[in-house]
């Protein structure tokens, strides 16, 4: 697991927008963290990474948002309403197995729609202001391996 710190929201933006470059389609990022941690927020980054133009917002309501205008597609879902059905009729590996890049918040709510390889992102808001967050980055799979060491060896 590797480990950065933000500052506040432009850098926690400018990290995310860091790791786009080194996004391939098909991705699959998980984001962790409490309400507020700043999931949301490292999407805008990724997004702005991907060059998308839209405005992103939390898909808590609508479960995906859909991204097309840059490099590559973004999908972006908070599963969080979830929690007591799943996402089996969502036909979400359709998202997973297509040539975007797929962000999931509260991963953790449908584990078995999950694909066996993915990246996942913790953030944690620390200091003070509650600014700060730390990333904690954790591949699994040898090709989120690479991923992350390609970013890492560019910070």
């Amino acid at each position: 697991m590797e480990k950065l710190h933000a500052n506040n929201e432009l850098e926690t933006k400018k990290l995310a927008a860091e790791l786009a470059k080194w996004l391939e389609p098909g991705d699959l990022i998980l984001l962790e963290g409490d309400l507020g941690a700043g999931k949301t927020t490292f999407t805008k980054g990724l997004a702005t990474g991907l060059g998308i133009k839209r405005v992103v917002k939390s898909p808590t309501y609508t479960i995906i948002r859909e991204y097309l205008d840059g490099r590559l597609p973004l999908y972006h879902m908070d599963v969080y309403r979830l929690e007591e059905t799943g996402g089996t009729d969502l036909g979400l590996e359709e998202y997973f197995e297509g040539e975007g890049i797929s962000i999931v918040e509260w991963a953790k709510f449908i584990p078995e729609d999950l694909p066996t390889e993915y990246l996942q992102v913790n953030l944690q808001p620390s200091g003070e202001d509650l600014m700060e967050r730390d990333l904690m980055f954790n591949a699994v799979g040898q090709h989120y391996n690479e991923l992350l060491n390609n970013f890492f060896k560019n910070q």
